[in-house]
């Protein structure tokens, strides 16, 4: 097992095949951007930093640096660029798009770049795409705002389709954003480029409110997302002190993945539960959420309560429903933790209840400075991949280095959290809970 990320999510094994890099071809036009730092296709970034006892011979898998390159693929005057922003929103998605226009237009020069409308539906009718033209002017501000000004849409499109597009349009740079769907998406429009032999990049930029994606430490957007989630559990906290045996209740995103209940957590240090979709609970008996919910308000008169909305599926029916996207139709959690604490307490305890659902507040609102910086890192090198001629790879940072990341290594499935990491331990000692490793169906609630 190698060294972990950020919540301490271990990172697979990987050989030097997994990690190369397509291109479309040598790159042998000078790059025009002038005073760069530029980086070969030699500097790589090692997976690994940490050294552990019994590494007798401690090897690591290392990732294609990314970076501006002294030649490119494309030639800037005759290449036309395309974004598409694809899923649900999240913050920083603007910011993305503008650093790949202000430097696809003033490092590149480029003759045009194309926004896509509402995601890879904009692709669709072939005869009439629906784009507009990005310009530094037109988004100048756009920064300034949450959501994305190209719009999105979820739902599969055929690949096919959407390359017939690409060529009617004479697009040499699809720049895409999005989750692990969205990824998958451009996986396949990669391989019909490729079977057609067609001369046409494809560089995703991560993009996805929950944090699930391997090989990225943090999403952008992510830590804008838990300051607004710290938000609302600080009015939770004040709503259950404000009466006897108060409980406040937080609804949360992270549907296969609890980083940021688990994140804004820590950061408020006023929650004394955390239910995750990673973590299986039961309501009732020695070990259940609602007996250890009593005994916290017996013993400190109040509780704060954050739920990932992905947490407990295991309690609820299967739907056996999918959205647009493929995802499967959860159950509402909070929606039967409320009823069953209802039915619980009555005859024990006078508990009052507040529930709080911020969850399309906490994606809408536009990035943090943090977040800022770290999408325009990103945006920036999209385009440098994309104008060195990479295809068929996801930006990202590892370790703080750029990194180039083939999407087939992205795409087998979604990042959860590790509940044996020490990320998960921080939540367990904020919150008082316990960790129980007890058979599926065990909880980890507060002693």
């Amino acid at each position: 097992m190698h060294e972990c990320d950020r919540f301490g999510q271990p990172w697979p094994s990987l050989s030097a095949d997994d990690t190369r890099i397509p291109t479309l071809g040598p790159a042998k036009i000078p790059n025009p951007r002038k005073g760069s730092l530029f980086v070969s296709d030699d500097h790589g970034v090692l997976l690994d930093v940490a050294y552990r006892p019994g590494d007798t011979n401690p090897t690591s898998p290392v990732f294609q640096q990314g970076g501006p390159r002294a030649n490119i693929y494309f030639d800037p005057p005759k290449t036309k660029c395309a974004v598409v922003t694809c899923g649900g929103i999240c913050p920083g998605v603007n910011d993305v798009i503008r650093s790949i226009v202000m430097e696809a237009h003033h490092g590149y020069d480029i003759s045009a770049i194309l926004g896509v409308r509402y995601g890879l539906a904009g692709f669709i009718p072939k005869s009439s795409p629906d784009v507009m033209e990005l310009t530094p002017a037109n988004v100048a501000d756009i920064h300034e705002f949450g959501g994305t000004v190209l719009g999105s849409s979820r739902g599969p499109q055929n690949p096919e389709d959407v390359v017939d597009a690409l060529e009617r349009l004479n697009v040499g740079v699809l720049f895409m954003l999005g989750g692990v769907g969205t990824m998958r998406a451009a996986q396949a429009i990669h391989g019909v480029t490729t079977k057609r032999g067609l001369k046409i990049a494809v560089v995703c930029v991560p993009k996805t409110i929950d944090n699930d994606i391997h090989f990225v430490n943090c999403t952008f957007g992510f830590d804008t997302a838990v300051e607004k989630a710290v938000e609302a559990i600080r009015c939770a906290h004040v709503e259950a002190l404000g009466a006897p045996y108060g409980v406040g209740m937080v609804k949360l995103m992270g549907r296969e993945s609890g980083f940021i209940a688990a994140a804004a957590a820590l950061a408020i240090k006023e929650v004394n539960f955390v239910l995750v979709p990673e973590q299986p609970f039961t309501l009732e008996g020695p070990a259940g959420f609602l007996p250890t919910l009593e005994a916290r308000l017996k013993r400190r008169g109040h509780a704060v309560v954050v739920v990932a909305e992905g947490a407990g599926q295991h309690l609820l029916p299967e739907s056996g429903l999918t959205d647009a996207s493929g995802n499967r139709i959860l159950g509402d959690i909070c929606g039967l933790l409320l009823k069953e604490m209802k039915r619980y307490f009555k005859d024990r305890l006078p508990m009052s209840v507040k529930f709080i659902d911020p969850s399309y507040i906490i994606r809408s609102v536009p990035a943090g400075a943090s977040d800022r910086a770290h999408c325009n890192m990103l945006g920036t090198m999209a385009v440098h991949a994309g104008m060195a001629g990479k295809t068929g790879l996801m930006v990202t940072e590892i370790h703080d280095i750029p990194a180039h990341v083939p999407l087939p290594l992205v795409t087998v499935e979604r990042k959860l959290m590790d509940l044996t990491s020490n990320f998960w331990q921080q939540v367990l000692d904020s919150t008082g809970q316990n960790r129980v490793v007890n058979a599926p169906g065990a909880c980890a609630c507060p002693v």
